[in-house]
């Protein structure tokens, strides 16, 4: 069954809100016994995240030609954009690709892997993800390819604390694990985005600068919130409390597009989301997001995509009755 949408937070913090829409949907759990020497290298993984979390032991992170990134016990790190990258136990330690090497499926998601020559031992729990809302993929297009948190920085103790319950999680397959797991996945994915947030020069430019500021963040905010509303850029100036020539001009510097392109590019990265998700016929899936009839939004979403919103409902899910664009 698809996951009902969340609401909106009711305070005035559109980033916050953003934060809020960031649904993770986990694909895989590995659970990783990892002895000296031994090295993982793991392909490219298009529209996945990859978190690991160093629950025991030590390893080096290598991502493209980038300085290898040394973790230890409590280490969390997060690859946003499913680029290759190593997991190695130290330098010069041999390579074999992920998928060469035999694993233990425990459940269809979960699976144990047990790697290496014998030596000084580390565990890592694998997470892959995939991200099912528009904000989160703008959000995350925004991220750079690695964000680290060591476990020194972790000053509230909130990583460790969660640590502990992941490396729980992963030592025994109980009942709702897999839940479990997940749920404890978008803590710290989220909680590593808005670690880079605080501290992350670029998090103050484009977008993010966008929806931080005082009068674009409000306008941004209503058209996430509601994007089925008939918006003009007028309506959206009053929103953001500024005269329509000067809203035009800062939303555009800001976000690097007018603000109808914006809104239009909302709606359909919502629409296509939710076709995915649900059987709604499409003359529904037009209303709910702006569009005044089922042609108009086929051949938007046929510009925007490249196929017709029909032909892209999810796999498995009975036809409903819909119209599809040709």
């Amino acid at each position: 069954m698809p996951q009902a949408a969340r609401p909106f937070p009711s305070a005035a913090d559109p980033l916050g809100e953003v934060l809020h829409q960031l649904r993770l949907t986990g694909t895989l759990y590995c659970r990783a016994e990892l002895t000296a020497p031994w090295g993982v290298e793991v392909p490219e993984l298009p529209g996945s995240m990859t978190l690991q979390v160093v629950t025991a032991g030590r390893c080096l992170l290598e991502v493209g030609d980038a300085e290898p990134i040394p973790l230890r016990q409590g280490s969390l790190t997060l690859i946003p954009h499913g680029v290759p990258h190593r997991l190695r136990s130290g330098p010069g330690a041999g390579i074999v690709p992920l998928f060469d090497i035999p694993v233990e499926q425990v459940t269809e998601r979960y699976e144990f892997m047990r790697h290496g020559g014998g030596g000084e031992a580390a565990l890592v729990t694998y997470a892959v993800m995939r991200f099912d809302h528009g904000a989160a993929r703008r959000l995350v297009a925004q991220l750079p390819d690695v964000l680290h948190i060591d476990a020194w920085d972790d000053e509230e103790g909130w990583l460790a604390s969660t640590l502990r319950f992941i490396a729980r999680e992963a030592l025994a397959v109980r009942p709702g694990g897999e839940t479990v797991m997940t749920r404890l996945a978008d803590v710290l994915v989220v909680q590593a985005i808005r670690m880079w947030l605080d501290s992350a020069p670029q998090a103050r430019e484009g977008w993010l600068a966008a929806l931080r500021d005082e009068h674009i963040g409000r306008a941004l905010a209503v058209v996430h919130r509601s994007p089925e509303r008939p918006w003009t850029v007028a309506a959206l100036a009053a929103e953001a409390g500024m005269s329509r020539s000067a809203f035009s001009a800062r939303f555009t510097s800001l976000v690097g597009e007018p603000a109808m392109a914006y809104l239009a590019s909302w709606r359909l990265d919502l629409a296509r989301t939710h076709l995915q998700d649900t059987r709604d016929p499409l003359s529904a899936v037009a209303h709910r997001f702006g569009y005044q009839s089922e042609a108009a939004f086929s051949r938007a979403f046929k510009r925007a995509f490249g196929v017709s919103p029909g032909r892209l409902r999810a796999p498995g899910l009975p036809p409903a009755s819909y119209g599809e664009a040709t």
